[in-house]
């Protein structure tokens, strides 16, 4: 009898052509493309994390949300964050999470997990390109805007 296992896949949503992918320039470009697609009902009340995944131009391929946790934080998974970005062929990312209580600065959970996770990149030569985090109404904070990526 042949073995059988479960084959993995990764899928892309909407069918927008390559050439329609938004090309991401800074952090307000960024910001903009997030909010508009942030779930606003939850966005005051649970933190959620999404990874933007792009290409070699920076032309966003996917938005992937890893976790949607309580009010004050949300687990992340470095291997469950890692497995989506190297399936998906990204050359450089964006991770973006929400303040549920409107305070733009980052913790220091905040920096310490941007930290891991530039770390962890370098051995993938994958590039973060910024860390941003949103209040509710839409202001967000960009740590490449503020030198500390």
């Amino acid at each position: 009898m042949k073995a059988q296992v479960n084959e993995i896949k990764i899928s892309y949503k909407g069918g927008l052509k390559s050439s329609m992918w938004q090309k991401i320039s800074s952090s307000q470009d960024a910001a903009e493309l997030l909010y508009e697609d942030w779930d606003k009902d939850t966005i005051g009340i649970q933190e959620t994390f999404k990874v933007v995944l792009l290409n070699n131009s920076n032309k966003v391929k996917g938005v992937y949300q890893l976790s949607q946790g309580g009010i004050t934080s949300t687990p992340i998974d470095l291997r469950i964050l890692f497995a989506v970005i190297l399936k998906s062929l990204s050359v450089a990312i964006i991770l973006t999470h929400n303040h549920p209580s409107g305070k733009l600065q980052p913790s220091d959970a905040d920096k310490s997990l941007t930290t891991k996770i530039k770390n962890a990149s370098k051995l993938f030569d994958i590039t973060i390109l910024d860390h941003l985090i949103f209040a509710p109404d839409g202001d967000y904070y960009s740590f490449a805007d503020n030198g500390i990526l």
